[in-house]
This record gives C-alpha cells, sequence and structure tokens, in this order.
C-alpha cells in the first residue's frame, strides 16, 4: 500500500488574516460601476480607492496611516467629468497616480505627502487619445514615466507622460473589447485578453503580434491573463459550461496549457495577483469572498493549490501593495486591501515562523522603486531590467530627489499650470499656524515680564 506523498513547500502554510476593525477604512461609499477592475491602488504611502460621485467621477487618496472612519467631507481627486473605472500608482514615485474615466481621458495626478486638504481637480497631466471610455491603466515596470492605456474603442496607446503625447498606438491588433493588458517583468513585452477569444503576446514598440493563442477557455465570459515566472502565462476565464477555470501556457508552445484546473461555478471574474519573488499566485473573484492562491512551480501539475482565505462579506474590488511596503518582521508576504460595500479592509498574508528575524528564504531581492531606462531611451529600443533592492532592514526611501526632479519635469512640460494650488494653500496654512503661535508665545512673555516687575517691586 503506497503512501502519498505530500509536496515540500515552505508555503504550505501560508494564511490570510483580516486587521482588526480600527485598521480598517471605514464609511468609504466605494463605486457601483460595473467594471472589472481593481477599484484599488495601494503603495507604501497612499490607499486609493473609485467612489460614487455625483456629477462625473471621484477617487479618494488616503495615507495608510489614516484609518477608522473616515470623514463624509473628505476632498476627493474629481477632475474627471464622467466615472471613474482604474486606478494605479506610478511604482517609481509614490505621490503620482494615473486614473482612466468614461469620459475617455487618461488623467495623471500628484497627491501631497500627507494626503490631500482640499479637492484636487487639476490633473498634472491629461492624456488624450482614445475615443470611448478608457477601463484599462498599467505603468511600465522599469522605464521612467511610459504608461498603458486600453479602451472600449478597442485601442492599446503607450504614452510618454513627460511630454503627454501618445508615442504608440496599437489600433489594428484587437478587433473587440480588451479584457486585460499586462507588461512582463522587464516590460519588453505586454500581454494582453480580448472579448475575440485570442491571448495575445505584443511587441510594445512595434505594435506587432508575437505570438497569439486562440480560445485560451472555451466559454464567453472574460478572460485575465498575466505574465509569471519563466515568461510562462497564468490565464483565468470560463469553460463552456460556465466553470471558473486557471490555466498556465507556455508561449513558445501555445497549442495545449502546461495544466488547466476547474475550480468552481461562480459568476465573478477571477483577478490574478502574481507575486515573483515567491512564486505565489492569489486570485480574487469579484463579488467572492474569498481569495485563493496558488505556487506556479517547474513541476507537473505546475499550478499547485495551497489554500483559501475566506470571510463572510463579498469584495467589490482589491489593492495589492508592492514587496516594499510590507512588514518583514512579521513574515507577511502579501497584503490585499478588500473593497466592501462602505469600506475597505487590510487582509494578510503570512508564512508563520518562530523567530522574528529576517528571513532570508522568503524575502529575496525584490523590484525597488528606481528606474532602470528613461522614457525616451525605452521608446529608442533600450531595454532595463529591475532594480533590485534587499528588505533585510525594510525598505528605505533613498529616492528622494530623483522623485523631486520628476514631478518639476512633469510640472514644467505640461500645460496644467494650476497644479500649484495643492501645495500653495498647504504653505498658506502653515504660515498661518506659526503666526498664530508667535503671538501666543509674545502674549505669554508680556504675562511673565508683569509677574516678574510685580515681584520686584514688593
Amino acid at each position: 500500500m503506497s503512501r502519498k506523498v505530500v509536496r515540500s513547500s515552505k508555503f504550505r502554510h501560508v494564511f490570510g488574516q483580516a486587521l482588526k476593525a480600527d485598521q480598517c477604512y471605514d464609511d468609504i461609499r466605494i463605486s457601483q460601476m460595473t467594471w472589472d477592475s481593481n477599484f484599488c491602488s495601494v503603495n507604501p504611502k497612499f490607499v486609493a480607492m473609485i467612489v460614487d460621485a455625483s456629477g462625473g467621477g471621484a477617487f479618494i487618496v488616503l495615507p495608510l496611516s489614516k484609518t477608522g472612519r473616515i470623514d463624509m467631507s473628505l476632498p476627493t481627486v474629481c477632475g474627471h467629468t464622467g466615472p471613474v473605472l482604474d486606478i494605479e500608482f506610478c511604482p517609481h514615485n509614490d505621490n503620482i497616480i494615473a486614473s482612466g474615466s468614461e469620459d475617455c481621458s487618461v488623467m495623471i495626478w500628484e497627491i501631497p505627502d500627507g494626503g490631500l486638504i482640499s479637492p484636487l481637480k487639476d490633473p498634472v497631466v491629461k492624456l488624450d487619445g482614445h475615443s470611448k471610455r478608457v477601463g484599462i491603466l498599467s505603468w511600465h515596470p522599469t522605464a521612467h514615466n511610459v504608461l498603458m492605456s486600453a479602451g472600449c474603442d478597442n485601442v492599446v496607446i503607450l504614452w510618454n507622460v513627460v511630454h503627454g503625447e501618445a508615442v504608440v498606438r496599437i489600433d489594428s491588433v484587437h478587433t473587440d473589447l480588451i479584457y486585460s493588458a499586462c507588461w512582463n517583468r522587464n516590460g519588453s513585452q505586454i500581454l494582453t485578453s480580448c472579448k475575440d477569444k485570442k491571448l495575445r503576446v505584443l511587441d510594445p514598440r512595434k505594435g506587432s503580434v508575437i505570438c497569439e493563442k486562440d480560445k485560451p477557455h472555451e466559454g464567453s465570459r472574460p478572460v485575465r491573463a498575466v505574465f509569471v515566472s519563466d515568461g510562462k502565462i497564468l490565464t483565468t476565464g470560463f469553460s463552456r459550461m460556465s466553470e471558473r477555470q486557471v490555466a498556465l501556457w507556455d508561449p513558445k508552445n501555445f497549442g495545449e496549457p502546461l495544466t488547466l484546473q476547474e475550480l468552481d461555478t461562480s459568476s465573478g471574474v477571477l483577478l490574478p495577483f502574481f507575486d515573483p519573488d515567491t512564486g505565489i499566485v492569489y486570485l480574487c473573484g469579484k463579488g467572492d469572498s474569498s481569495i485563493r492562491y496558488f505556487e506556479v512551480t517547474d513541476e507537473a501539475p505546475y499550478v499547485h493549490y495551497l489554500s483559501m482565505y475566506s470571510s463572510k462579506e463579498s469584495q467589490k474590488g482589491m489593492g495589492y501593495m508592492p514587496k516594499r511596503g510590507l512588514e518583514v518582521n512579521k513574515c507577511e508576504i502579501a497584503r490585499f486591501y478588500k473593497l466592501h460595500e462602505r469600506k475597505c479592509e487590510p487582509i494578510v498574508m503570512t508564512v508563520p515562523r518562530k523567530s522574528d528575524l529576517f528571513q532570508e528564504d522568503l524575502y529575496p531581492d525584490t523590484i525597488g522603486p528606481e528606474p532602470s531606462v528613461e522614457a525616451d531611451d525605452w521608446f529608442s529600443g533600450k531595454n532595463g531590467e529591475p532594480i533590485l533592492i534587499s528588505l533585510k532592514d525594510g525598505f528605505v526611501a533613498t529616492t528622494k530627489n530623483k522623485e523631486f526632479k520628476v514631478i518639476r519635469s512633469l510640472m514644467a512640460t505640461t500645460s496644467s499650470s494650476s497644479s500649484n494650488r495643492q501645495s500653495d494653500s498647504a504653505d498658506v496654512q502653515t504660515l498661518q499656524a506659526l503666526q498664530n503661535e508667535v503671538k501666543e508665545l509674545r502674549e505669554m512673555i508680556e504675562q511673565l515680564t508683569q509677574q516678574v516687575s510685580e515681584l520686584e517691586s514688593k
């Protein structure tokens, strides 16, 4: 009688845990739009969420520390004239965020340190080029100020944000609605899934198709796709019987999947989040109340089920924290920001370890915030590998000067001159506060001198 051997993996016992109520963000009216994007973006400084807004589109940006009940009157980013469909923070500058909207525009915003103190209506840059609503945004992982947008006009545009211009326009490849678009690790390829039931790997600068797969999933519902390790592709979709599936493909041999697994019969689209450091892919279904996670390896069946985090309430969206924003001394390997109807709840994924020392096997060098190539050089044909950082002593920002120059150049090369208002009003408030303090100190000095003179006369 043979015993079944359990596959050994250090991630077998990863468990998810929601943070306590006082560490959540409460009383936020999350957008009711029926669009299959994350609705949330997060970095080590801020968390941003798309919210309901009358007369246009808006999203809220909060410093991570501003937990608890959020005041209804808190200022929002509200420059779009139609509902906001997707937001994403720049990986190379934690204060810059892009938003795509139903008003067909893409806008780039600068969030001041400490968060907003008044409504932000004027973007640093406005990018016009789509003829229908813009539902997908993705910053280039290694090139500075390169942004990809995809709209319902079936067009993918690559923007040089500094100059505010569309450098590459891919408009003859997709024949129907684009479901997802993402970069590979060094940004030399783009992966798209489309309503025409095709999966395509594109050369971003030429706009040409490198390879494509027809019908990765038989069902007619949306397919999502991401690059995983070694250039392989992981897709989520539906079978002909509307069962949810996850599959792994090798683009060098697109004929048959390396593995195809059926999960359940829920109707929500599965959003995949891949962590290249651990090889774990997290699947979060819109409308689900759970997060499944799998380990992607080189051994069959390639995608190994690990476990599932379950809760009572369903998720309307999900934000994924970059590795440099995690608490390494607590063996935290992922953190999600789960959107409910009226709140945002952080969920921490942890590997149980007895020691609180730095665990080198859990935290290999990871992608840092420093870009490896400038936008002009990248569009000219130069690729840049990600610049890696160690998390041994926790992430410390050493790129402040670089970021400051980026913001200045963004402001100098665009027609939007009013983006300084935010910082100006902050300076005025600081000045007023200082003047009040000086006034109070003078009054105290006068009172003390009076008391001294009275004592001397006695």
